[in-house]
């Protein structure tokens, strides 16, 4: 691999602390566009508009939807600023490049009365069980990324106050909160199951039976066997319960900057999306009701 893009990729890791998700397309991307780039014996510093151009008609010949495309594009763009920064490159060939238009899918969100079959999927006393139900409530509750959620430290939360310090994407921090009942379960993990699997001293909240820290993969399989036993049929991420949090909070009343602060976007046109979410369910509620609808 390239020298330049493994500088790069290293940036991301240790200086964004960009999840290892993020910076596993970062890196795929990049490889695509370098394999382009030695087929066509083009340098990296001699790259120009016309180049990522025909690169990206390549994308389009090779069915790429819109949004991988769009994805590929904002590779590149960190790519060449960060080489111009750098002093690698004299001129940015991406100062022009636009990203396509892509169609805001709405998210998808779990319903109140299967949510709470999910929640409450773990009905034992076990440790493993209290665990569990802590990690769905804290999804839920708090609308914490999944990659969030693992990496939440003792010392993060404030008990006194029900608020965790969360470091998110791009090293960016917020304060979420939690309610009652993570509360109650927070209290039940802390005193009864978490030293079961605290055999290394770990400083993180949620660990595994060998004692390290849970990863996202683990918690999607917790979540799945929570979906078995719940009866849900469908696929559920636990990024489907971050959405699920947002667009309840806007049903019950919430403002949309105050529920940007808690998902942490950065941008509240990326909170806006909840807002159709809820808009579509005002407008199925009068359809049903309304007699004249």
């Amino acid at each position: 691999m390239n020298d330049e893009v493994l500088n790069f990729l290293e940036v991301l890791e240790f200086e964004k602390k960009y999840s290892n998700y993020t910076i596993t397309n970062y890196k795929y991307d990049l490889i695509h566009f370098m394999n382009f780039l030695d087929d066509r014996k083009i340098s990296l510093q001699s790259v120009s508009y016309q180049n990522i151009r025909e690169y990206l008609n390549v994308l389009y010949e090779d069915k790429y939807s819109n949004k991988t495309i769009s994805r590929h594009i904002s590779t590149l763009r960190s790519f060449f600023k960060y080489l111009k920064l750098k002093g690698k490159i004299d001129n940015n060939p991406m100062t022009l490049i636009s990203n396509p238009k892509v169609e805001k899918k709405l998210p998808k969100v779990v319903s109140y009365n299967e949510l709470e079959a999910i929640l409450n999927a773990f009905t034992t006393n076990d440790s493993i069980s209290i665990r569990n139900s802590l990690i769905l409530e804290l999804l839920y509750s708090t609308g914490v990324r999944v990659s969030e959620l693992v990496n939440i430290k003792l010392h993060d939360i404030k008990k006194d106050i029900r608020e965790i310090y969360i470091v998110g994407k791009g090293n960016k921090e917020r304060v979420v909160l939690y309610g009652t009942r993570c509360e109650e379960l927070l209290e039940l993990y802390l005193s009864k199951a978490r030293n079961d699997f605290n055999i290394k001293d770990s400083e993180y909240l949620l660990l595994g039976v060998r004692g390290s820290k849970l990863n996202t993969r683990e918690i999607r399989t917790i979540l799945d066997k929570a979906l078995k036993i719940a009866e849900v049929k469908y696929h559920i991420s636990p990024h489907v319960l971050r959405h699920t949090f947002a667009t309840h909070m806007l049903n019950e009343g919430a403002d949309l900057r105050s529920v940007q602060q808690l998902l942490g976007h950065e941008s509240l046109s990326t909170t806006t999306i909840y807002t159709h979410v809820s808009n579509e369910r005002l407008r199925n509620v009068y359809l049903h009701t309304h007699p004249r609808a």
